[in-house]
């Protein structure tokens, strides 16, 4: 029987079974409403208050600063439309800043806001994906409402020092959000160290449901409701509350902090084998985002001169699944717009690849994908009109060069 091996850890996670288990009750048995009044509606609010409080604690919050959420996209939505639209409401100015690396759904959000008179400004990053704090300070203006910087990538797997960046933003009152799915569960995430005002996080990155996700806000932090109707959610997102899918969440919440520090290291040294074998054994492939600053599960490069869907096509036969660039834009069949920020030249951002590791992932499983993906792109490489080069690619060519072995550091 064939191999299988899943690492596409960042597009979602499978379920474990004490989530499951902790999720049927609220699926057959305890179905009422949290806001029923009669005893249908006292176990799914008692559930979702304790879920609330497991959410909290994983990233150093207060239980009343937690809100649900159908999705990171949704919390991400929230954050950014809801804190503008607030600040513009009360005349507050209509300036937002991002990052040139955020996820789609807080660059889209953005354009939407654009089309609404907002002014966004993009801060650049350097060529591991890193954000400087000087650029976002240089940034800020008097009418500047709101800057959201991810905390994690989900493509390159740089971490942004998000801390420093906070200082810089909140010595001037504005309000700081962060994308932080890709990074809860994953490394510590602490809310008042990293000094965010808002910050997105999505069970289905740490082993939860799909469909259970929340914004953390900070006691005090104003903001316009997107969705209208009930007071769920104390009024600031309306309707009926997925109870299952957030106690599934709730329960992911509490392995992923019992078990985070032990399982990262295990992941580190999985990460740097893989990166040693592929960077070692595959000629023009490269290391994407911070050789150091990176999420202890993610492994993502650029291979020249063949694409990365042809890749995916051959690792999928071989029974492993890994993705090219981000889930939102892998099949648009375009450069992604984090390699693009980088530098990379679009020829070479075609021929990416990304790795995530999970908790069934094994050393066995990160030799045989090392094993398996050499041939894969020697044979590709036979079939390429650009094969063999006519130059080897220079380290002085943008981005293109080899970054040093992966050490020990978040």
């Amino acid at each position: 029987m064939m191999r299988q091996v899943y690492l596409d850890h960042a597009a979602t996670t499978p379920i474990r079974p004490e989530v499951l288990e902790a999720m049927r009750p609220y699926i057959e048995e305890h179905f009422g409403n949290p806001l029923s009044l009669h005893r249908y509606g006292e176990k799914p609010r008692q559930a979702l208050e304790e879920a609330r409080e497991r959410v909290a604690a994983l990233i150093g919050a207060q239980a009343h600063e937690i809100y649900f959420t159908a999705s990171g996209s949704e919390s991400n939505n929230m954050a950014v439309k809801g804190v503008a639209l607030m600040a513009r409401s009360k005349n507050k100015g209509q300036h937002v800043v991002i990052s040139a690396i955020e996820h789609q759904s807080v660059l889209y959000t953005a354009e939407t806001l654009g089309k609404l008179g907002f002014e966004i400004s993009q801060v650049p990053v350097d060529e591991q994906g890193r954000v400087d704090p000087q650029g976002v300070e240089e940034a800020l203006r008097d009418d500047t409402v709101l800057v959201s910087i991810m905390l994690a990538n989900n493509e390159i797997g740089s971490i942004q020092p998000l801390t420093e960046i906070a200082e810089r933003v909140r010595a001037r009152n504005i309000p700081l959000h962060s994308d932080a799915v890709a990074a809860v569960g994953r490394i510590p995430v602490h809310v008042d160290t990293l000094g965010v005002d808002l910050l997105s996080l999505s069970g289905s990155q740490f082993y939860g449901p799909k469909g259970a996700a929340a914004l953390y806000m900070r006691r005090g932090t104003r903001i316009m409701p997107l969705i209208d109707g009930g007071i769920q959610e104390r009024g600031r997102r309306a309707g009926t509350e997925n109870v299952a899918g957030i106690v599934g969440m709730g329960r992911a919440a509490e392995l992923a902090m019992d078990e985070l520090e032990d399982e990262a290291e295990r992941l580190r040294s999985l990460r740097d084998h893989l990166v040693t074998r592929l960077t070692g054994e595959i000629p023009y492939l490269y290391l994407t985002g911070h050789p150091q600053q990176r999420l202890p599960n993610h492994v993502s490069i650029t291979v020249g001169y063949i694409e990365g869907e042809a890749m995916l096509l051959f690792l999928n036969m071989q029974g492993i699944a890994a993705s090219s660039g981000s889930t939102c834009t892998s099949r648009a069949l375009k450069a992604s717009h984090v390699l693009t920020a980088l530098g990379i030249e679009a020829a070479l951002a075609q021929g990416s690849l990304v790795f995530t590791m999970g908790r069934g992932t094994s050393a066995e499983d990160v030799d045989y994908v090392a094993d398996t993906l050499a041939p894969i792109v020697e044979r590709l490489r036979q079939m390429s009109p650009l094969w063999p080069p006519d130059r080897a690619m220079q380290p002085s060519d943008p981005a293109c060069h080899p970054h040093e072995i992966i050490e020990d550091g978040e």
